[in-house]
């Protein structure tokens, strides 16, 4: 009888591992929205700028990126970021919306959706 018990952990054991591996591996290619649990990330603060670069070229506008305050990530065929920016327009900081699309990087990165705006 020990040996059937045996036997049968050894054979269901890697199937109940193996099905909670791929069920958080299907959370993460959904396409849900995570928090970013770090804005100082190094990646994270490069899009940020990236996006307040961006704008500037596009509106002929002049902010000045500042930090990111808060944002969320997206799994898709690269990822989305939507972020909050803090960014100086003439001396006086605001928080600005900002999204972008990064297949890679500093390699191929757009603006998405209204691009940066001022936050209500």
């Amino acid at each position: 009888m020990q040996k059937f018990i045996i036997t049968i952990l050894i054979f269901i054991l890697p199937l109940i591992f193996c099905n909670s591996s791929e069920a958080a591996a299907r959370r993460l290619l959904t396409g849900g929205w995570t928090k970013i649990t770090n804005v100082t990330d190094p990646t994270v603060v490069e899009i940020g700028k990236f996006a307040v670069d961006q704008h500037n070229k596009d509106e002929k506008a002049s902010l000045k990126f500042s930090k990111v305050v808060a944002g969320e990530s997206q799994v898709v065929a690269g990822m989305n970021y939507n972020l909050t920016i803090a960014a100086a327009d003439g001396g006086e900081e605001h928080n600005y919306e900002a999204g972008v699309h990064a297949v890679k990087v500093n390699v191929l990165m757009h603006l998405i959706g209204k691009g940066v705006v001022p936050m209500a």
